[in-house]
């Protein structure tokens, strides 16, 4: 399984559907064929392991990340394939969530030997913003933000470049890699020209098929030469001020995972609104005293004040990397 698990983290964005792998065994063990699923109206991963294993796979052991599919989209569904190519026993990690979808049960009533949930929490992880997205019918949000010790993100002249380190810097590139749609509000844009792609650790572009979406959210025209307009990456603006708006094109469009960083205004909305899933905030150990705060919101009292339950705190060179998940809001605390 975890032979699976590495083949589908090595193919990249799949979008809109997750990342699988599956690995042919034969009666003694040996490995037969590794496939991956490579993105929409490609063959899934378990169809690739059979195409390159051709008789090979009659008698054989599939393990897949995921529960194969029942049901035909764009391609066929994976049980047919698996039933047809002589596969006698399936193991497989994740659950499909989408009702219907799984065909653990097809293969059972055909006969095979069907084993699930192995190395689930792997396998969850792998699928975990697609999951997210198919559960909640909108992209996975994380936030990001760096800041002073005193939770300023900007001086009052505006500038913000660099408060956190270099260190800090290139760790944000391996969280937005991570990601499907890098999120900035028009007027960060427009002040501060972000390239907002992922980059090495030489501050190089990696290639436009293995960068997110760059989105602009806002109304206000953004000049075309400014680097959000560059061919390093594709770019959508969305001339809206309604997080939900938002979030329902880029669901839409098939997005997972939306890095969300570039605006205390664009932020608090999604803030206000109980959008933000996850945050990841970079602590420099230096103190402003007065400027622009990491957050915009409406909060009047401390009874608006909003829990983070921490999942991780690192030192990340002289800075502090702190990851969290917001607890409810407050208004649900009323109810």
């Amino acid at each position: 399984m975890r032979r699976a698990i590495g083949a589908a983290r090595t193919v990249g964005r799949t979008l809109p559907n997750p990342p699988v792998g599956c690995v042919l065994l034969d009666a003694d063990g040996r490995e037969i064929a590794v496939g991956v699923h490579r993105g929409a109206g490609t063959p899934h991963a378990e169809v690739d392991a059979l195409t390159q294993a051709g008789d090979r796979a009659r008698g054989a052991t599939a393990v897949v990340t995921l529960e194969p599919c029942d049901h035909t989209g764009r391609t066929g569904p994976c049980t047919q394939a698996l039933l047809a190519a002589g596969v006698t026993r399936v193991v497989y990690g994740t659950t499909d969530p989408a009702e219907g979808a799984g065909g653990a049960k097809a293969l059972i009533d055909a006969g095979l030997d069907v084993e699930g949930g192995v190395l689930a929490d792997e396998t969850d992880e792998l699928v975990r913003f697609w999951a997210f997205r198919y559960a909640n019918g909108r992209p996975f949000v994380t936030w990001k933000y760096a800041a002073t010790l005193d939770g300023l993100s900007a001086a009052p002249d505006g500038s913000s470049k660099w408060i956190t380190s270099e260190t800090a810097r290139r760790d944000v590139q391996r969280f937005r890699g991570e990601c499907d749609a890098i999120m900035a509000g028009t007027n960060s844009v427009l002040t501060d020209d972000p390239r907002l792609t992922v980059r090495d650790d030489a501050d190089l572009p990696l290639p436009y098929d293995r960068q997110p979406l760059r989105v602009i959210v806002g109304e206000s025209k953004i000049p075309q030469y400014y680097r959000v307009f560059d061919r390093v990456a594709p770019t959508r603006q969305i001339a809206s001020r309604d997080p939900h708006e938002v979030l329902a094109e880029l669901h839409e469009a098939g997005i997972h995972h939306v890095w969300l960083e570039g605006g205390p205004r664009l932020a608090g909305a999604f803030w206000g609104e109980g959008l933000i899933d996850r945050v990841i905030g970079y602590l420099a150990p230096a103190m402003l005293g007065s400027g622009r705060a990491a957050l915009e919101g409406e909060a009047t009292t401390l009874a608006d004040i909003r829990p983070i339950e921490i999942s991780d705190l690192t030192m990340v060179g002289p800075d502090i990397r702190i990851i969290g998940t917001p607890g409810r809001m407050p208004r649900e605390d009323m109810d």
